[in-house]
Formats: C-alpha cells, structure tokens, sequence
C-alpha cells in the first residue's frame, strides 16, 4: 500500500506540473485575416471619343505626353486621320514629338500607317533622322521594305542627308542596300548625286559599301556610282569605290 501511494502521489505530482506549464505558456498568436483586394475605381469619360481624338493630335503635336495619355484613357482613335491623312503617329513624328510618339507606339500605334505624301512614321524619320523616333518603329515592327512616294526606302533619304547614324541603324535593321527607286537611284546614287561630298557623306557611303552595296550599278542613264563621283570631285568617295 505505501508503494502505490507514492505512484499516486507521483502521478499528481507530473499531472500538477503539466497544468502549471499548461497555464504559464503563451497563448497562440490569432491568426491574421487575409486583408481585402483593393477595388479599383471605374474610370468615367471625362470626354467624348470625338474630343479626345481632338485632344490627341493637339499633344501629339506638342510633345505633351500627359494629354496624350488621357486621350488615350479617353479612347482616342490611335488611327484616325487629319485633313492631311496624318495619324497621331505620324503627326507627332512630323513634329519630331519623340516622348509622345514612343508612347502612341506602346499603346498599339502602326509605324506604317502613311499619310497623304505617302510618308510613315518609320519611313519620315528615318529620311529626316529622326533616330530616337525610328528606333522606336523598329521596335514596334516597322516595314523595313516600305516606300516613300518616290519608290524609295528609309535608307534611300537617309543617305541623300548623310544621316551617318540613320544609315547605320537602317543598315543593321536589314533595309535592302541596293534597292532603286523611281529615278532609278539606290541609296548610294543619291549619296552621291544628291549629297556634298562633305565628311559625312562620305561616311555614309563608306558604312553603305560595308553594308553590300553594289558599286557596279549604274544608274538610269548608265552612269556609274564611281563616274558620278569623279565628275563631282568627290576623290575621297571616288577612292572608297575603287578600293571596294
């Protein structure tokens, strides 16, 4: 009997104990409620489509990206066109607008859509180097075999202006080197027949013969590229061809 006493008296003893530690030990933290999805506020028109159009072409014009985006929030027509078949693109292009034209891009803009002179976006900046502006039709998949009103490429212009880092980009995008044109120029002709024979045009013809153009193609009269160089005392460019 004094042996099961001291069982018992043992088994209250660690029953006390757990009740005690039971009772000193922290209570469970509660767990958190998931917190509620924000609502997001319908947006309500502050114009109608026909004024944000309106209001579109007026940003595009003015490199006002914050009108333009409103516009756009407003459901401006990305496409429309102006009594000069101008989209907004090619308005704010025109206008040398680069923040808005990067952002009509990102909304869906077409880098190909031309206007009544038959120019794009892509097309008008490249001719004009407008890099920032072309690099961004490029990215927004711009024709790189598109034509102007004279059957001419981008790079076609480009070289005329001796745009040194226009023909560079237009190169490495892939337009065709030795395409011709309505007056039966590539890009090289008109470097030459319609450049200055000044450092840049030189260059350009430089970075256009790296580039695969063709010295050997004559022009609409017969004329080489090399003969329409000597007969302007273009010797640098002159010097370029031979060596090609």
């Amino acid at each position: 009997m004094k042996r099961s006493g001291q069982i018992m008296f043992g088994a209250a003893a660690v029953l006390g104990a757990a009740l005690v530690l039971t009772a000193c030990a922290p209570a469970p933290e509660p767990t958190p409620k998931a917190a509620a999805a924000p609502v997001e506020e319908e947006f309500v028109p502050t114009m109608t489509v026909e004024e944000a159009t309106a209001q579109l072409f007026t940003a595009a014009t003015a490199n006002d990206v914050a009108a333009a985006i409103e516009a756009l929030k407003n459901e401006a027509q990305l496409e429309a066109r102006d009594g000069d078949g101008r989209t907004p693109l090619v308005a704010a292009t025109k206008a040398n607008a680069a923040a808005v034209a990067q952002a009509l891009l990102e909304a869906g803009a077409d880098p190909n859509a031309k206007d009544n002179l038959q120019d794009s976006a892509y097309l008008y900046a490249g001719a004009e180097g407008l890099d920032e502006i072309l690099v961004a039709t490029l990215e927004h998949g711009a024709d790189v075999t598109s034509t102007n009103r004279y059957g001419g490429t981008a790079l076609i212009p480009a070289s005329e202006h001796g745009h040194v880092s226009t023909v560079k980009i237009l190169i490495d995008a892939g337009v065709p080197v030795n395409h011709i044109n309505n007056l039966q120029w590539t890009a090289l002709h008109e470097a030459i027949v319609l450049g200055t024979g000044s450092p840049d045009h030189v260059e350009t013809v430089r970075l256009l013969i790296e580039g695969g153009a063709d010295v050997t193609i004559a022009d609409g009269s017969g004329v080489s590229p090399r003969e329409l160089a000597a007969s302007r005392g273009y010797r640098e460019i002159v010097a370029l061809i031979d060596a090609a």
